[in-house]
């Protein structure tokens, strides 16, 4: 009783919640129509968007609505955000930015409007932005800024306005002095042409100037503007006019240590001194794209006191002599990528003292270059992306400090075990995408310091016994996307220290794990076997589980198996693996998991097995994984969450169970789930009635659970509402709970029934003359407006069992002696007819109504009817038309029950067939006189009482 109580107010709290939601004051959920929630994140980008969507939770602290239709911002679209501060609406159509935007966005540290159509900043267009450091309006079309356009921006440290149109720098003047936090300016690819520092008069905190693809042809520097900028970015490769410089003193731009000039044309070799003798502290220098005078400008840049670091990519027709380099002693980074280097002569190099890192990749090198040895003091070597085919024993020699060696991208197909002698600091090797076959003795007995070795994207087929036993420090192996079909046993002998193993995308079989090829790397965190063709066909536990050493394992990946048949897991198949945390076996075509499969892995907390065919999952299989966070189903042909109910997932945070086969998602399942913040059951075919209106519900009013793409849902149940959206249900009229009805109706039911038996029991015979006198009065109702004319002078109400009486004292007196037309049941009703309308019809076309009462009579149904029927003819007509006569004395007890008898005895006179016997005739003429009275009742009554009689009635009543 007490449940089903509470489930009533349940119901009512649902009522009372729709209405709140339908009204716009319930709790909004995280529903989102056109974004998802990632952590604190509303991610709305590449939905085809034409305006912000105004469902995102305020909650958030950063907005991506990027990619998307957007043309137009105002105040409303940001008014209910004050913890947000990163705001993306890079590409998009906005042409229009309303006063005041983003006046509310008071935690706001980043706006990016890159990649739209504005054409000018207007004043007071980033009102509000007090706290806002970062602002990028690059790629749009602004040809002119508004001197108040960033008075609100105090605390601005990047403008970005490069790619648009603006023709002076001058243009920014008044704006820039409301920034005095604004260290980081960029400005290129517009339509400058002259950069004076009087432009940027109250510019002094500018730290990073960025002017390049501009084309400039002149740069002056007379003011102080510049005395703390530390970057200078001024090149442009697409334009050939010459650049006018002019500083008139050194100390201006005294502090600048970083200068690209990549592709800046100069009148003279003395231009270029000039320009070079500005920059006293320069010591990182981009001489990228230059087409000519090259030799001289490296000289000229190395003789530079402080460089350190030279940049030159993208230069043609550049060759390295040995004489290139001889004044850049100082330098200790080198960069030339990408400049069609195919050949370098002996000592390039030799010049360089302090040389650390040096950068020839994506060049034409046929093989590593004589130049590159000996160079003592190197940490860094990049051959990347050449044409070298083979390594020698000797092209690294005298390189004792290498600590990072890039050989990625190259042509060689065989390593020999001396390949890497000598590299005794060597951290990280990059070999992949070569043409390895073998891996050889390269490793056995060398490179004892090595930490990383990229081995991925060769055509490696084995990995042979004790092939890696010199890498004892070696943390991270990627032998990923070869055709590695064979592990040999101890092929990973040595590897004591490896954590991070990568063998996905290779042709490994189950028999490749027989051998217990991981033994010996028993520091293992991540192992990935993903997209092989390892696959077992039974559930049986094997003998020499493959994994039994791998205690620290963290991270197992083994999805994507591409064998062939349906797929089952050995029970053992993890043992082992004590500490796992994150296991996926997404799409390897397994039927089921045996219930005791995660026994062995009890710290698991994430797990994905989707893309699989399981259609049903024990409870029990999740019964060893209570810390579980993340589980993926999608896309196994599940029919329902049920398993959920019993599976203890307390700690779930994150379901994703999109492309399945749920139509109703059970109540229980998901309040199983009390930690849950984001669910994802796209693409499924959900049935649009009842059932899932709680569901419905749930996603719009829940404040904790993120369901994504809930506005998307589309019904396929049942015909009627087939692609219709899920959350357009009418749940109104399921409110109501069936239990709840069923229970209030059973209660009434029984109630009426107490009710009625008590009732019947104490006033059965009040109750019976109640409905009688309700019948009277209807039937009185009808015939009263018919006002038919009387055929007969009397109608005789009487018991069938005192017919005998009627007959042979009453019709003869009456109707022989005294002439009088009776209306008698057995002589005068109409054969056919109701007997109710009979008996209407008699009484309503009778002068009057002679009740011959009995005790037979007093329970009649039908004398009782005729009674009331005439009772009620009296009353309303007030006509005498009821005369009473008693066949019997009947006590008062019998006389009682029937209100209306007793009424009428009261209040008139009635004729006594026993206390007639000693003078017969007055009886009769008595009768014969009130046949004849036309009078009222109240002449009546006066006229045919008489004192004995009265006595007698008043005997009998009371």
């Amino acid at each position: 009783m007490d449940s089903t109580i509470m489930r009533s107010f349940v119901i009512l709290f649902q009522i009372y919640s729709l209405f709140l939601s339908n009204f716009g004051l319930g709790v909004r959920g995280f529903s989102l129509r056109s974004c998802y929630l990632f952590e604190d994140s509303a991610i709305c980008s590449q939905n085809q968007l034409t305006q912000v969507p105004t469902d995102i939770p305020p909650t958030v602290t950063s907005i991506d609505l990027r990619n998307n239709n957007i043309s137009k911002i105002q105040l409303l679209n940001f008014r209910h955000f004050p913890n947000v501060t990163k705001l993306d609406l890079n590409q998009n159509s906005i042409s229009n930015i309303g006063k005041h935007t983003f006046s509310q966005l008071i935690s706001l540290k980043l706006l990016i409007l890159s990649n739209n159509t504005l054409v000018k900043l207007e004043d007071q267009v980033f009102d509000g932005l007090s706290k806002l450091i970062e602002l990028r309006v690059s790629f749009n079309q602004i040809d002119s800024v508004a001197p108040n356009a960033f008075r609100s921006l105090k605390s601005l440290s990047l403008l970005d306005l490069s790619s648009n149109r603006l023709c002076s720098i001058a243009q920014l003047r008044s704006s820039i002095q409301h920034m005095p936090q604004l260290s980081n300016l960029i400005i290129k690819n517009n339509r400058i042409t002259t950069l004076r520092s009087q432009d940027l008069s109250n510019s002094s905190t500018i730290y990073s100037l960025d002017v390049s693809e501009n084309p400039l042809t002149k740069f002056e520097v007379t003011t102080g503007a510049f005395s703390k900028l530390k970057r200078l970015i001024i090149g442009d490769p697409t334009v050939k006019a010459n650049l006018s410089w002019s500083v008139q003193k050194h100390s201006l731009l005294a502090h600048v240590t970083s200068v690209d000039v990549s592709g800046v044309e100069l009148a003279s070799m003395d231009e270029w001194r000039k320009l070079f003798a500005t920059f006293q502290s320069l010591n990182y220098l981009q001489l990228n794209s230059m087409q000519s005078r090259l030799s001289d400008l490296i000289n000229m840049s190395c003789s530079m006191r402080k460089l350190s670091n030279l940049q030159i990519q993208k230069s043609t027709d550049f060759s390295i002599k040995s004489s290139l380099f001889q004044m850049c002693k100082k330098v200790n980074k080198m960069d030339l990528q990408e400049n069609k280097i195919k050949q370098i002569e002996n000592g390039s190099f030799a010049h360089f003292d302090y040389l650390k890192e040096l950068s020839l990749s994506k060049n034409s090198l046929p093989s590593v270059p004589f130049a590159t040895r000996n160079i003592h003091k190197l940490r860094k070597l990049k051959l990347a992306f050449n044409q070298i085919t083979e390594l020698g024993c000797q092209d690294f020699s005298g390189l004792t400090n290498l600590k990072e060696l890039d050989l990625q991208g190259n042509h060689i197909s065989a390593l020999s075990n001396c390949s890497f002698v000598g590299l005794l600091q060597l951290e990280i090797l990059k070999l992949q995408e070569n043409a390895l076959l073998e891996l050889g003795t390269a490793f056995q007995n060398s490179l004892s310091n090595l930490k990383v070795l990229y081995f991925n994207l060769n055509k490696l087929t084995v990995v042979p016994k004790r092939a890696f036993t010199g890498l004892r420090s070696l943390t991270k192996l990627s032998l990923a996307q070869n055709q590695i079909q064979t592990l040999e046993e101890d092929c990973f002998f040595g590897l004591t220290s490896l954590m991070d193993l990568q063998l996905h995308e290779n042709k490994l079989k189950k028999d490749a794990l027989d051998s217990a090829p991981f033994k010996y790397v028993v520091n293992l965190k991540q192992l990935n076997l993903q997209k092989n063709h390892i696959k077992y066909g039974d559930v049986d536990p094997l003998e020499e589980p493959p994994f039994m050493n791998l205690s620290h394992l963290e991270n197992f990946m083994f999805s994507v198996q591409h064998s062939t048949g349906r797929a089952l897991f050995p029970s053992n198949f993890l043992q082992g693996l004590t500490n796992l945390l994150h296991f996926s076996c997404n799409n390897i075509q397994l039927l089921k998991f045996p219930d005791e499969f995660f026994t062995h892995t009890p710290h698991l907390i994430s797990l994905d097995f989707g893309a699989n065919d399981l259609f049903d999952l024990s409870p029990n299989l999740f019964a060893p994984i209570s810390n579980l966070t993340k589980l993926r189903v999608t896309s196994t042909n599940l029919r329902s969450l049920d398993f959920l109910i019993h599976a203890n997932l307390t700690n779930l945070k994150i379901l994703l169970a999109r492309k399945n086969t749920f139509s109703v998602i059970n109540e229980d399942a998901i309040k199983s789930l009390p930690s849950l913040t984001k669910l994802d059951l796209e693409q499924n075919s959900f049935t649009c009635d009842c059932d899932n209106s709680w569901f419905v519900q749930w996603i719009v009013n829940n404040n904790q659970t993120q369901v994504a793409g809930a506005h998307n849902f589309t019904c396929s149940y049942p015909p009627q509402s087939k692609d219709s959206k899920l959350l357009d249900l009418n749940v109104q009229s399921c409110l109501v709970d069936i239990g709840f009805i069923c229970f209030i109706s059973s209660s009434c039911l029984t109630v009426v029934t107490l009710v009625a038996s008590f009732i019947y029991h104490f006033s059965r015979f009040q109750l019976t003359y109640a409905y009688y006198i309700f019948l009277a009065w209807l039937f009185d109702s009808k015939n009263r407006k018919k006002r038919a004319a009387c055929r007969y002078d009397a109608f005789v109400s009487y018991n069938a069992k005192d017919e005998a009486w009627v007959y042979r004292e009453l019709v003869p007196h009456l109707e022989q002696e005294q002439g009088w037309r009776l209306c008698l049941h057995h002589r005068d009703f109409l054969p056919g007819k109701p007997i109710v309308e009979n008996i209407a019809d008699a009484i309503y076309g009778s002068r009057k109504t002679i009740c011959v009462i009995s005790r037979r009579y007093l329970q009649s149904e039908w004398c009782s009817k005729e009674m009331q029927l005439a009772s009620f003819r009296l009353f309303d007509e007030r006509e005498d038309v009821l005369i009473l006569l008693f066949l019997e004395d009947i006590p008062v007890s019998h006389v009682s029950p029937y209100y209306r008898m007793k009424r009428l005895l009261r209040g008139r006179s009635y004729l006594s067939w026993p206390r007639a016997a000693d003078n017969p005739q007055l009886f009769w003429e008595k009768l014969r006189q009130a046949l004849r009275s036309t009078t009222t009742a109240e002449e009546d009554r006066l006229r045919l009482t008489v004192n004995q009689m009265h006595r007698d009635s008043v005997h009998l009543i009371d």
